[in-house]
């Protein structure tokens, strides 16, 4: 085709007359003439001074709390694509179809307390909050009552001081959730990526030893996180504790957060009085314990800093690996100072750096104080500790010990992170009655040294993740133990069945980590672990062992241990006397 060239206005038809006419037109209403780049819609060289949208840049990538989504780990696009706090149509639909869930609604369905256990149990394990570890009798025979008709009739007691009830079907996870609200509970955030059950000192108020009474701060951070949506969005669990810096642990080293009473007196640079020291990122599964950060608080402050210091996890944790999304690898990452001045900026008052050296040290920790009769710092009351073997309690015991609080007490019972209970406030005069309704309801005030000090996750009997069944060998095991040898010094023996460690095995005395062991039922071995005034690592002793070959090597060494300590020297301090070399010896010479 021939280009046409145009000379002169006589050259343009009439048409492209009317074209051109109408064009310029358009250019001097917009003020200016187009130049190279130039679009109805913006710049295609972008020029920010112009304000114009960039329509050649790449668009940005839409983020969750901060992280790009495509960089999510599987837990976190979850919680992107349903919110699990919305999903109680979902929940209801299940329950009238009787149908468990799939997929990532197993995930989210944790978040209101319910886990799916399959394929160890087809069904439902229902995890309560219980703040500060304290639970009513009507509320301890409202639980018993749906684990009678919808459960498996029996609760455990958990190393956080709550309770679990297992064996729900779907078809009843509604009546359950509501029955808990009913009796003043709920379970909302006891799983998954959620802020657990909030601990406090289970003599709380009732020691004569305690420093401050921390029920009702518990209770207050209990309550702030049901009340605080943000609060239930965090990359990993949180857990946070109270000690009253009385004589009983509530292992607060173990935590996240860590709240510890402690006591200034005169001569400082700020009044003499009652404070709390703050440890942080315990996290004994990766064999690291809370440590004091320097603050100290007065405290009407503690539950502000705690919920500053949960948000500034929430909204820097890794949301991309699951191994590292705890707050000690922010932390690792930060530094304590960083962590710290993120924490005061949510604050409307200053944090006060204080030397710990400069308080009081905490008493020292009576280990065996959550078992037997003992007195309370009310003058003619005593609290009893009940021997709760492994945590277990069916639902006639529980109904038993709600009526001996109520008949004897003041209607209250206190559960221990050690998986036993205390009924509190019974007066002198009522104690020998007391102590025979609990017998009676088959259930005992004593207990052997290492029964006493037994602990064990689920196992495989409820838990789809754990190798061994843990309640079984762990009563079997600290009943041999106890029938053989007269121990007058404490001994925990933990007992998990994962690497999840829900039992703290490296903590315990004897830890006991369940594995396969050819085929079989059994265990890694560690050994000298210990919290509080005791604190350290388990080391390794036996690398793997099968559960029907544990109790006669255990009676070795404990006979070892008989037979070579020194006065008055605990289990402890002789296993950690010994190197693993000469403790191995004596796992192998014949039991006298």
């Amino acid at each position: 085709m021939a280009t046409q060239v145009f000379t002169n206005a006589a050259d343009f038809t009439e048409e492209q007359k009317y074209y051109l006419q109408g064009f310029f037109a358009g250019i001097t209403q917009r003020g200016k003439f187009p130049y190279v780049g130039h679009t109805g819609s913006g710049l295609i060289t972008h020029d920010p001074a112009t304000g114009g949208v960039n329509q050649a840049a790449k668009a940005k990538e839409e983020t969750y709390l901060g992280t790009p989504v495509s960089d999510l780990c599987r837990e976190e696009r979850l919680k992107y694509e349903e919110n699990p706090l919305d999903i109680w149509d979902k929940i209801l639909a299940h329950a009238n179809e009787n149908r468990a869930p799939s997929g990532g609604d197993v995930f989210r369905f944790k978040f209101h307390g319910l886990f799916y256990a399959a394929p160890a149990q087809d069904s439902f394990m229902l995890r309560l909050r219980i703040p500060g570890c304290i639970l009513r009798s009507h509320q301890m025979r409202g639980l018993a009552q749906m684990a009678q008709e919808w459960g498996s009739g029996c609760a455990d007691i958990t190393t956080r001081g709550n309770l679990q009830i297992r064996e729900f079907q779907p078809k009843d996870i509604v009546r359950v959730l509501t029955k808990l609200q009913t009796l003043g509970l709920t379970s909302r955030g006891s799983g998954a990526d959620n802020i657990r059950n909030v601990t406090a000192s289970p003599l709380t108020g009732i020691d004569p030893d305690e420093l401050y009474n921390v029920a009702p701060l518990a209770e207050a951070l209990h309550f702030y996180i049901l009340n605080s949506r943000d609060l239930y969005r965090l990359p990993r669990k949180f857990n946070v504790a109270f000690d009253n810096g009385g004589s009983l642990s509530v292992l607060a080293d173990t935590n996240d957060i860590g709240f510890i009473a402690t006591k200034v007196e005169e001569g400082h640079d700020i009044p003499a009085g009652i404070y709390f020291r703050v440890l942080l990122c315990g996290i004994t599964g990766h064999k690291q314990f809370a440590t004091d950060c320097g603050l100290l608080l007065t405290p009407d402050q503690t539950v502000a800093v705690a919920a500053a210091m949960i948000r500034v996890f929430s909204e820097n944790g890794d949301r991309t690996d699951r191994k590292k999304a705890r707050l000690k690898y922010l932390v690792d990452r930060w530094g304590v100072q960083k962590f710290l001045g993120e924490t005061e900026k949510r604050l409307a008052f200053p944090l006060l750096r204080f030397p710990v050296e400069k308080c009081v040290p905490h008493r020292p920790i009576d280990r065996a104080g959550h078992i037997g009769l003992h007195p309370q710092r009310q003058p003619g009351m005593h609290y009893i500790g009940v021997s709760v073997p492994a945590g277990r309690l069916p639902v006639d015991q529980m109904i038993a010990i709600a009526d001996i609080a109520e008949r004897f007490g003041s209607g209250e019972m206190r559960l221990t992170v050690w998986q036993n209970l205390i009924v509190p406030d019974i007066a002198t005069e009522n104690l020998e009655a007391a102590t025979e309704a609990i017998l009676s309801a088959g259930l005992k005030i004593s207990a052997g040294t290492v029964m006493r000090g037994t602990v064990a996750c689920t196992g495989n009997k409820g838990c789809r993740y754990a190798a061994t069944d843990t309640k079984r060998h762990a009563v079997e095991l600290a009943t041999f133990l106890d029938e053989r040898f007269v121990i007058d010094q404490p001994v925990n023996l933990h007992v998990t069945g994962c690497p999840h460690s829900c039992a703290q095995h490296y903590i315990g005395d004897i830890g006991l980590l369940g594995a396969k062991v050819e085929g079989e039922e059994g265990y890694q071995v560690v050994i000298g672990g210990g919290a509080d005034d005791g604190q350290g690592i388990a080391r390794e002793l036996v690398p793997s062992i099968k559960a029907t070959e544990l109790s006669p090597v255990m009676e070795r060494l404990f006979a070892a241990y008989i037979k070579s300590r020194e006065p008055a020297e605990s289990f402890l301090s002789f296993t950690r006397r010994h190197d693993i070399v000469t403790l191995k010896s004596f796992c192998m010479e014949k039991a006298v």
